[in-house]
């Protein structure tokens, strides 16, 4: 917008004291170059036509109408911050997380700096196969040597290096030709030092003929689980090599495919998770639209740590925004939502909760085209000026609410990294907003 529009002035409104959302908290600690965005943002957020406002709830502090009068466009791009739920018996038990919990522990958001979670046990299982469950399971089984040197919080290395877990299973419902992760993950995990990978060579037999006409990077990665589920060691690629130094391994992660997860099975006294029940499926239809239907046949496993990671989910923000619940989206075409004209969106808000940093960018470069064309076709009336900030600053300070400005964060930032520099870390992220807000003198 900034770009492509010499007049347009653009405000961020953040609902936590520091910027960055997903990069910050959601990324893994040891992934330091997906974080680059930052800078790029950093840059934006410099600009003399842009400001940043932290620690500001809309929908509490200020509600959208608000916002709505106070600019000419309002665009809501927040994301999804819940989690879809297994919806089966004993997911409450202790012992059992979500993924969006857990990421959240180990990367400081403030919200699950509390979460506490019992690593007590030997043998772990999430449910998913996604980018987000391989992550959980390296940073569970990474060595520390390798997670001191990243931006993990200093609690949860502490809690990790106390962890007894040694075996991480992954289970999705459907087969190996569905799975949701990327190559770049599974390498990564394949070559883990110290972990050995148990993939069962009956899933992967006959898969070659099926990837065949499959596009290149399904066809790619199904290659990669092949050749890690059937190759004995002796053959010398690098990945072999890896796995014959592995074949020692003190630790072990594997794919379990074609089971359902039915119920969450207790301990004697019903207080904590001792396993999981799945249900085993087949598979009607192929490739993406391929269906898991229940066999009938029905498996135990046992654990006493259970990681859903079967995907996120966007919630209402304001009553006075449409929302659809089914799809937890804001309906809308091009970003423009729907019956709103003015109000925009733009991300997993927009489309659901798929894809990586790259595709968010390029949807947010389609909402942004959209607020152009209204502003060049009329839609948008910009014949009265709209106050900005300079509104909705004195609605703030009447509500005794105080914004953190992007100087603050940089505050906030500095000692981080002063932090972490004391421990040989990047940064040491400070995970109460009290002591944020206490640092810049608010």
């Amino acid at each position: 917008l900034l770009q492509h529009h010499n007049g347009a002035r653009v405000d961020i409104y953040e609902k936590l004291p520091v910027p960055f959302g997903l990069v910050r908290f959601g990324v893994a600690p040891d992934h330091p170059e997906v974080k680059n965005v930052i800078n790029a943002f950093t840059q934006t957020a410099r600009l003399e036509r842009c400001a940043y406002y932290g620690n500001i709830t809309v929908g509490r502090d200020v509600t959208v109408a608000e916002l709505q009068q106070a600019y000419h466009a309002v665009v809501l791009s927040y994301g999804a911050e819940d989690n879809r739920v297994l919806g089966i018996p004993g997911e409450n038990l202790s012992g059992v997380y979500s993924a969006r919990a857990f990421v959240g522990w180990y990367n400081g958001l403030p919200e699950n700096r509390d979460l506490k979670p019992d690593l007590s046990c030997e043998t772990a299982l999430i449910v998913g196969h996604g980018n987000v469950a391989l992550d959980i399971a390296r940073i569970l089984l990474s060595p520390l040597s390798l997670l001191r040197k990243t931006d993990i919080t200093d609690g949860s290395l502490a809690a990790l290096a106390c962890s007894k877990v040694k075996r991480v299973w992954l289970v999705g419902r459907r087969g190996p030709l569905q799975v949701a992760f990327t190559i770049k993950e599974l390498r990564e995990m394949i070559n883990l030092p110290g972990a050995r990978p148990v993939l069962n060579p009956a899933d992967f037999t006959g898969l070659e003929n099926a990837i065949k006409d499959a596009p290149r990077p399904r066809k790619r990665l199904t290659e990669l689980m092949i050749k890690t589920a059937l190759e004995k060691p002796g053959e010398k690629t690098v990945e072999v090599q890896a796995a014959a130094t592995q074949a020692a391994a003190p630790r072990e992660w594997g794919l379990k495919f074609q089971r359902s997860p039915q119920e969450v099975v207790p301990t004697a006294d019903g207080q904590r998770v001792r396993g999981i029940r799945m249900a085993l499926t087949r598979l009607e239809g192929s490739g993406d639209s391929a269906k898991a239907v229940p066999t009938g046949d029905v498996e135990e496993l046992e654990c006493g740590l259970v990681l859903s990671s079967i995907g996120y989910r966007s919630l209402s923000l304001d009553p006075s925004v449409p929302f659809d619940t089914q799809r937890g989206i804001i309906p809308n075409s091009s970003g423009r939502v729907e019956g709103v004209p003015g109000l925009y969106c733009s991300g997993w808000v927009k489309r659901g909760p798929t894809g990586v940093i790259i595709t968010t960018m390029n949807d947010s470069f389609d909402t942004a085209q959209s607020v152009l064309e209204d502003l060049q076709v009329g839609v948008l009336d910009v014949s009265a000026s709209r106050e900005g900030f300079g509104a909705v600053g004195s609605i703030l300070r009447s509500r005794g609410v105080r914004p953190v400005s992007f100087s603050d964060w940089e505050k906030i930032d500095a000692a981080e990294v002063a932090r972490g520099k004391a421990a040989g870390k990047p940064r040491e992220k400070i995970v109460d907003p009290q002591e944020m807000l206490q640092l810049i003198g608010h």
